[in-house]
């Protein structure tokens, strides 16, 4: 079998991977543990990113015509690539963060979203929150204005309702309805005396 035939499975796994990811950084691995490469493996693993090592002529091939043909001149020397078909920015994320305990893991370049980002660049995309944590931030934002409604509501409940100040007008209509009843009495009485005073003539 040629060479060439002997590649082919390769570049077809990596065109594989690539085919409708939303990203892909090149990793210089150089310098990590075996116990190191473990956990990072783990990590982006459980992200759901694919994280292979190939040699660089096998990715070269790979990325050749595509949208992450831009990486191709930063194919030198040790490297891996992680690939994400869902979370853009979560392997810089991941990547960058595990590089704070392992200072020797470096990130070459990466596209993302169909951008080429160089190494300053993609270290800058690994800062951007998840979509969960974006989400929730944003969920967080809409849920704002209906608590300060509820705390609104549930203060007025507390104080006994709007209506509350409205409660003595309702006591007050009793006490004149007593002065009404009361006015026809004291008639009463005046027309007895006004019948009595020529008796004592």
């Amino acid at each position: 079998m040629a060479k060439v035939e002997q590649k082919q499975p390769i570049i077809k796994e990596i065109s594989d991977y690539l085919n409708g990811a939303s990203a892909a950084v090149l990793v210089n691995y150089r310098g990590l543990t075996v116990e190191q490469d473990t956990v990072l493996r783990k990590q982006l693993r459980e992200s759901g990113i694919i994280y292979k090592v190939y040699k660089n002529t096998m990715i070269n091939f790979a990325v050749k015509d595509t949208e992450f043909a831009d990486l191709a001149p930063l194919l030198e020397g040790p490297t891996a690539i992680a690939i994400s078909k869902d979370d853009a920015t979560a392997p810089a994320r991941i990547i960058a963060q595990f590089a704070k305990t392992a200072p020797l893991l470096e990130m070459k370049a990466g596209v993302v979203e169909g951008t080429f980002y160089d190494a300053a660049g993609i270290n800058a995309i690994a800062e951007i929150p998840s979509r969960d944590v974006l989400l929730g931030r944003l969920f967080g934002s809409m849920q704002s204005p209906i608590a300060n409604l509820a705390r609104v509501l549930n203060q007025i409940a507390e104080k006994g309702g709007a209506g509350a100040a409205e409660e003595p007008k309702a006591e007050e209509a009793p006490q004149e309805a007593a002065v009404e009843e009361a006015a026809p009495q004291e008639e009463v009485k005046a027309e007895e005396g006004a019948a009595e005073a020529p008796a004592a003539e």
